[in-house]
């Protein structure tokens, strides 16, 4: 018998499961960042303003946490290992993933992006933690990269002459969030910590540069509905909940697993997208984002692979 067993393998351990819910709440977070991010550029944003909405709000909310648990040693893990994980999850991050957008159609980075952050960890993992993935993640991947093209091919988009100029930007991107997950694991760095480096590291740069060189018409010029929307979305959940929900992910998965949850992000943005944006999305979209779903359930290990097949866990 050939054909994958839909079976559960056995209820999922407590620690695996907080660490499943902890990584789809990411999931619909950023989900929500991009859906809201749309509805923000429509209204006139630039990618600068979101920058300076989720790190300066992140930056001020994180900035008291950090200040009770050391400043000087930057809550205990020291201002280099905080300057090295916020220029991986920081504002370059989001440069390179909207700078992208610039030179390529969005469904490159609906697939690459993803794919480098998951791919990247994975291999990272291997190599510097013995994490080798066991079968069911493979075929968990396989399946989700899949969605993603599927995904893509829904939305359409013809790629100019220098679309391989934004394919590298959205490769950067994913492999810097990589980069990211793979420093969280190998240094212990606690979810609300890592959050705070990052949040005021960012803040210390963003805030002072956009009041220099930037300007905020564009953002005082929101409704104060929108307003408030978008400091709660990319702010709070997008800047703050989502990532320390992430590094809660990588401390009870592990980075390779919790690699996943981004590939999964375009697939959650067409759910949450569509009362914010009324997009509906296509019949190839709807059957990516379900392929997608079923991949996360494979790779965790939710669905059973064929009986005695099934290789040993490596972690």
């Amino acid at each position: 018998m050939t054909a994958v067993d839909m079976s559960p393998v056995s209820p999922i351990r407590p620690t695996a499961a907080y660490g499943l819910g902890f990584g789809l709440a990411a999931v619909a977070m950023w989900a929500a960042y991009l859906s809201f991010a749309r509805a923000g550029v429509t209204a006139g944003l630039k990618p600068q303003d979101f920058i300076l909405m989720r790190f300066g709000v992140a930056g001020l909310i994180m900035l008291p946490w950090l200040a009770r648990h050391g400043m000087r040693t930057l809550g205990g893990i020291g201002w280099a290992r905080g300057a090295a994980l916020a220029a991986a999850a920081g504002p370059l991050f989001i440069a390179l993933g909207v700078g992208g957008y610039v030179f390529a159609p969005l469904a490159h980075g609906a697939v690459l992006q993803p794919t480098a952050v998951t791919l990247g960890t994975m291999a990272a993992a291997w190599l510097l933690f013995g994490e080798r993935p066991p079968r069911e993640r493979a075929l968990g991947v396989a399946i989700i990269l899949t969605g993603l093209i599927l995904i893509a091919a829904g939305k359409g988009g013809a790629a100019g002459a220098g679309a391989w100029k934004g394919d590298i930007l959205f490769v950067a991107a994913g492999l810097s969030w990589a980069a990211f997950t793979i420093l969280l694991r190998r240094w212990r760095v606690g979810a609300m910590t890592a959050t705070a480096a990052v949040a005021v590291i960012s803040a210390l740069v963003v805030i002072p540069a956009f009041a220099t060189f930037g300007t905020f018409a564009r953002i005082a010029g929101l409704s104060w509905p929108m307003l408030v929307t978008q400091v709660i979305v990319q702010g709070v959940l997008s800047g703050v909940v989502a990532v320390i929900a992430y590094g809660k992910a990588v401390e009870l998965l592990g980075a390779a697993r919790a690699a996943l949850f981004p590939a999964l992000v375009p697939a959650a943005a067409l759910i949450v997208g569509l009362p914010v944006t009324g997009e509906v999305p296509s019949l190839t979209e709807a059957i990516g984002a379900a392929a997608a779903t079923v991949g996360l359930a494979v790779a965790m290990g939710a669905i059973r692979m064929p009986a005695g097949r099934r290789p040993s866990a490596p972690e």
